[in-house]
């Protein structure tokens, strides 16, 4: 198994797109435009008049065949092992060997067939969501079509006269929740006024993983993982742009959450939905969007503030990662007990009144009679019945962790409230080595301490500092093996 998921996962990622693209907007180039499609890792040179391909960051691309004028695509809906962020490796449900699954990019009017293999232990199904399709062809299990049964596989066909920013998932609920989703891109006829420059995909997802383990509970309620293209930050790769840039971003939510995404430093335009692009005059400014479950939304704007600018969900909790319920008390107690038994966790209150000391917000979830008893928890450099360690802690380097001196006062322990981060985020949680990457070259050292959850950067940068990027880019590209290509699904310069 492990065999073959690596060799899918090498097939059908970027290496394996690379020989897709060519050919993969060749009805654009016989109508008169095209797709400037010459290196799907960065953005291509901009040419007037031309349609750019869409990246989907730390996601593959699905390559094609053609078959009798049909574009075909292979699909593998299967188990998954996914590093959401560096030694955080989590068992997901995805599509070749991905999750969220690889990114299908077409031109409007393309006639299109999906082979869905199901390799799950389940039946399956696989619905195109926003897609106007035959009834047959929606993916809706015993209503449309009979579910994929493991083993199995279901040949979907149809004729796209949409365009815009949809996706793919299964249609089993709980599926959804286990990360089986991918972005659908269809390309216009004719390219969207004003063009853009780059165009980004970003899917946003979120999971209920407790400490220790790797399978989310699709059932939770209380998500302590969320995601852009499967990565929490500060693993996640910064958008890459030229200072100048019309950009868009496509954000794809498929979870239980919506999210208010912001952006630092510009204002931007919403142009579009799942239900394609939308007319000009409903464009407003604005820096924070909400996008909502099962919602797609395109934004635009003009790169003309050079920086390293932030792009992040505003729910506080999804700006950062791990929160999940204590399992004893704070060790800074004032009247808040915490770790107590699920009734009072849940705010049952079993003796005295709601506003009474004893019975202060508890942040237990367990069950059981240990889990009545209140237990001693160290939350990061704090030790139970101590003051702070910080004037005696020295700075350490563990695997990668570069961590130095709590920036707090002398005073911290005796401010109410005190610690509300526990030290999940700043100098204490940096690990700029272990997130290295050609797009983090030039950021201020000690970032990643501050990223964390649902966030990512849009880089603007001068032409000296973006053509060093993309030389890194480029290296990185011809280090990595070009000798698998699935049979079948290559394509040649004609």
């Amino acid at each position: 198994m492990k065999n073959r998921r690596d060799f899918l996962r090498h097939t059908l990622g970027l290496s394996a797109s690379f020989a897709a693209v060519p050919r993969l907007f060749a009805a654009s180039h016989e109508r008169g435009t095209g797709m400037d499609t010459k290196d799907l890792s960065h953005a291509t040179e901009p040419s007037s008049g031309l349609i750019v391909s869409t990246e989907t960051p730390d996601v593959p691309q699905l390559p094609w065949r053609t078959d009798g004028g049909i574009k075909e695509f292979h699909l593998v809906a299967e188990p998954v092992k996914q590093e959401i962020v560096p030694g955080r490796v989590i068992d997901l449900w995805g599509y070749n060997g991905s999750a969220p699954g690889p990114t299908i990019q077409v031109n409007q009017g393309d006639r299109v067939r999906v082979i869905v293999d199901n390799h799950l232990p389940e039946a399956t199904s696989m619905h195109w969501h926003g897609f106007e399709v035959p009834v047959e062809m929606d993916g809706s299990p015993g209503s449309s079509q009979a579910p994929i049964p493991p083993g199995g596989r279901f040949v979907y066909e149809f004729t796209l006269h949409q365009e815009g920013t949809y996706f793919y998932h299964s249609h089993m609920a709980m599926q959804e929740m286990m990360g089986m989703i991918g972005a659908f891109i269809m390309h216009p006829k004719e390219p969207y006024r004003p063009r853009v420059d780059r165009d980004f995909a970003i899917i946003l997802q979120e999971y209920a993983i407790l400490p220790n383990i790797t399978v989310p509970n699709s059932m939770n309620m209380e998500f302590n993982w969320v995601t852009l293209n499967g990565r929490a930050a500060p693993a996640t790769t910064p958008l890459i742009v030229r200072h100048g840039e019309r950009v868009r971003i496509r954000l794809i939510n498929l979870g239980m959450d919506h999210h208010p995404i912001h952006l630092h430093g510009h204002q931007f335009v919403v142009t579009g939905t799942e239900g394609g692009r939308q007319p000009e005059s409903t464009w407003g400014p604005g820096n924070t969007l909400l996008v909502g479950v099962a919602q797609s939304r395109d934004i635009e704007f003009v790169a003309n503030n050079p920086g390293d600018w932030m792009l992040h969900c505003h729910l506080p909790h999804h700006m950062m990662n791990q929160m999940s319920s204590n399992v004893g008390p704070l060790t800074r107690r004032s009247g808040m007990p915490a770790g107590l038994d699920m009734e009072r966790g849940m705010g049952m209150l079993r003796q005295g009144s709601a506003t009474s000391e004893e019975n202060g917000p508890s942040l237990g979830r367990g069950m059981g009679v240990g889990s009545t008893f209140e237990q001693s928890l160290s939350n990061s450099p704090l030790k139970t019945k101590s003051t702070m360690q910080h004037e005696d802690m020295p700075a350490i380097q563990h695997q990668g962790m570069q961590t130095g001196e709590p920036a707090v006062s002398k005073d911290a322990s005796s401010v109410p409230g005190f610690p509300q981060d526990a030290f999940m985020e700043g100098p204490m949680m940096a690990m700029d080595q272990m997130v290295d990457k050609p797009e983090n070259f030039g950021l201020r050292p000690g970032w990643s301490g501050f990223m964390a959850g649902m966030m990512t950067f849009v880089r603007v940068l001068p032409q000296e500092k973006y053509d060093q990027v993309v030389e890194l880019q480029r290296k990185r590209e011809r280090n990595k093996p070009r000798n698998m290509n699935m049979p079948g699904m290559e394509h040649k310069h004609e």
